[in-house]
């Protein structure tokens, strides 16, 4: 399979439609639609349903569109990998891929990026938010250099550095809400409440282990991969979020307040890349940089 077929695939099916594809191409309708077909044959499965006459819309079967998202990760491994090989050994420029949750203490890597850019200026960086899932797929298939996740690393897989910070866990409820005027939430206080959780695997024991009961038994309204949105559904009155401090910007005109919880519970972190990666100029700089920070904030 070639990339250049894998191109053409993904134009189409970006266009959903052989004509227009082949005009973006600068390819005549009937030498594409022959590339795509070969691909079929190749695979020996059907990847386009072709419209009718009164419709030509493209649709992509389900193996199509399991093609489609392996050939966007291949392409911009592709891309990737070639900006890496092909910049000069002499100037350190190029693009650094960070794939992280929400947390506040991305400050340590946004900082890290600023203090490059005073010496790289030709270092750019592109962030990928996402729960510890989708950092990990992203770390394992080579397409981010640096991923932060919550909890225990992996040694035999990743590298690792400690985040000097620790992100505190609490409620975000409505400055309304009965529980509001509390200091600090105890499981008891959330038995009796609809709640908003992260859907991470990773955390429903954590979680389960302080409500000290099974999540099961409570009355879970909705899960969330990004506290932001369910922010919105805790200012619209659906229930308690349970999250992290300082990622929901909560000002003195907010309808939303905080709560830590009681007893405590601290998330850790570490900034993760695979064992025995090769780094780019850019990537080596930035690790360089993040060691320095964490030493100096310990």
């Amino acid at each position: 399979m070639e990339l250049r077929v894998l191109n053409y695939f993904l134009t189409v099916a970006r266009e959903q439609s052989i004509i227009r594809a082949a005009e973006s191409l600068h390819l005549s309708q009937p030498t594409l639609s022959t590339q795509i077909r070969n691909m079929e044959e190749e695979l020996g499965k059907q990847l386009l349903i072709r419209g009718t006459k009164g419709s030509r819309k493209i649709i992509l079967t389900e193996e199509g569109m399991i093609l489609k998202k392996r050939a966007e990760e291949i392409l911009n491994l592709v891309e990737k990998t070639e900006k890496e090989i092909t910049l000069s050994d002499s100037i350190v420029m190029g693009d650094v891929y960070i794939g992280t949750g929400e947390t506040d203490a991305f400050r340590l890597l946004a900082k890290a990026a600023k203090e490059l850019q005073n010496i790289y200026p030709g270092i750019h960086y592109h962030i990928s938010s996402g729960n510890a899932e989708f950092v990990m797929e992203q770390l394992d298939k080579g397409l981010i250099d640096f991923g932060i996740i919550f909890g225990n690393v992996s040694s035999e897989k990743y590298n690792s550095l400690k985040m000097p910070a620790k992100d505190i866990w609490g409620v975000l409820m409505r400055c309304d809400s009965e529980l509001a005027e509390k200091d600090s939430i105890t499981p008891e206080d959330l038995w009796d409440k609809p709640l908003i959780i992260s859907h991470q695997k990773n955390q429903d024991t954590e979680l389960s282990a302080w409500l000290k009961q099974d999540l099961s038994k409570l009355n879970i309204v909705a899960t969330y991969n990004l506290l932001f949105n369910a922010s919105l559904l805790v200012d619209e009155g659906l229930g308690y979020a349970i999250g992290l401090d300082k990622i929901i910007n909560i000002t003195e005109n907010s309808n939303l307040c905080f709560r830590p919880l009681t007893p405590k519970v601290e998330a850790e972190m570490s900034i993760i890349w695979k064992k025995y990666q090769i780094f780019s100029k850019a990537a080596e700089k930035f690790m360089l940089k993040l060691k320095e920070l964490q030493e100096y904030l310990i």
